[in-house]
């Protein structure tokens, strides 16, 4: 359901519209388009922080920016190489041990898990230091370490021999600056918890040993799990044999089984879909546009270039001057306008060449793919986009791609740049722009 942001008796007048959503629009759009009499104080970049939390305080340069907030931990000391192995007199010293997987932890946030950009890195870093553990934060596995153990066997028994990690898992969300009305009536730019949150998984430093039935080990600790899988209460686990490797016990044949059947299901296992998260495959087209009458241009805060769609639709959008020649090329409506919590949903259309801004599905997990244009409007999440508002009286937005999650912005501010799309925004500010309506 669609509904204005504030009354339209604040603006001193209102608009006609040909349809209910194009007249809730028109209200919606002119609290976006206040002349900025009372723009919140923009931020250095020095003052960009890697850390936040829903409620605390941000500025206008934070608007194109989004940050990872960890909302759950969990930590597992896993065994992800193990080996059975009997010492016996004469047979102790140093030994190489081939271990064989016994489970395997790759490092993903997300449902793609993929490492495009800096917010997966941010994200990761965040959890360590929430647990105050030094993870791992990039595309690695366990399954590229080597399987061998050297190990100095110096009295005789039953031996797990064994690498192993912290397993960490959990759920993040993203954080994104939008102004947010106070009990007494007034406004502040806050961190909201906005849309692309999902899960995480990660471990610390591999760890290799031995460990015996009969040894003293600390409770829930990776050797502890190592013990674990010796079966010592087992009369095979007391009976004599060979020196050298001992086969699997069925507690380790049944782990490795239920590791495959959890690598195969799509899913780690104990890490639930969280809500919210892009889904796999093709976004899901909708309906035709409803687009307000209002125009807009999208600028750069206190200088003449905007966004400008491409004459050829090959080319991306760009920062260009306006002028005379741009051709209605600068000049933008919002479509399909909705809101909620506070935070506005749109479709961008350009009057200039009659198409749509949009992510294109073979670059949608690409960090800083162009935004690109497309006709006839398919109206899905690539080409739906969150705006994050100023408070009243400054026009100034921050723009999230929907399906990706990545915030726009740019690398330089030049003529012919390109409007990309950054996975945690530009944290120099460069990703805040203002709503101008023309």
């Amino acid at each position: 359901m669609l509904r204005s942001i504030g009354p339209v008796s604040r603006f001193g007048r209102s608009f006609t519209a040909v349809t209910a959503t194009a007249a809730t629009l028109a209200v919606t759009a002119m609290s976006l388009a206040a002349s900025p009499a009372a723009a919140a104080p923009t931020a250095s970049p020095a003052a960009a922080s890697t850390t936040a939390k829903p409620g605390d305080t941000c500025t206008a340069a934070d608007l194109g920016t989004r940050k990872p907030y960890i909302k759950a931990t969990e930590v597992s000391p896993t065994i992800t190489h193990f080996k059975g192995w009997f010492v016996t007199e004469g047979t102790t010293g140093n030994q190489v041990v081939t271990t064989s997987t016994q489970t395997v932890i790759s490092v993903s946030v997300g449902a793609t898990g993929g490492f495009e950009g800096s917010f997966p890195v941010q994200t990761l870093t965040a959890a360590g230091a929430t647990l105050g553990l030094s993870v791992k934060v990039d595309a690695s596995s366990t399954s590229t370490e080597s399987n061998a153990v050297t190990w100095n066997f110096n009295q005789p028994g039953y031996y797990g021999v064994y690498k192993g990690t912290k397993k960490v898992t959990g759920t993040y969300a993203s954080l994104n600056c939008n102004r947010v009305q106070q009990s007494g009536g007034g406004w502040a730019l806050q961190w909201i918890e906005g849309p692309g949150g999902g899960s995480f998984t990660t471990f610390t430093t591999v760890e290799e040993g031995a460990v015996r039935c009969q040894d003293s080990v600390p409770a829930n600790s990776i050797m502890a799990k190592a013990q674990g899988l010796l079966d010592c209460g087992s009369p095979a686990a007391k009976a004599e044999r060979p020196a050298g490797a001992v086969p699997p016990t069925a507690k380790q044949k049944r782990d490795r089984l239920e590791q495959r059947q959890a690598a195969t299901g799509g899913t780690v296992a104990g890490q639930p879909k969280v809500a919210g998260e892009p889904k796999a495959g093709a976004p899901i087209a909708k309906a035709d546009l409803s687009c307000g009458s209002e125009l807009y241009r999208i600028t750069v805060p206190g200088k003449p270039l905007s966004w400008g769609a491409p004459h050829l639709r090959a080319d991306s959008v760009r920062l260009r001057p306006s002028t005379i020649f741009s051709g209605n090329l600068d000049q933008w409506r919002l479509c399909n306008v909705t809101e909620r919590d506070g935070v506005m949903e749109a479709t961008l259309w350009n009057l200039g060449n009659q198409a749509c801004a949009n992510i294109f599905p073979q670059n949608a997990g690409t960090d800083q793919t162009p935004l690109m244009m497309e006709s006839p409007c398919r109206e899905d999440d690539l080409q739906r986009f969150y705006i994050y508002r100023d408070v009243p009286g400054s026009s100034k937005i921050g723009v999230q791609n929907k399906y990706t999650g990545s915030m726009m912005g740019h690398d330089r501010y030049a003529d012919g740049e390109s409007v990309r799309q950054y996975s945690s925004g530009r944290q120099d500010g460069t990703g805040t722009y203002t709503l101008n309506r023309v």
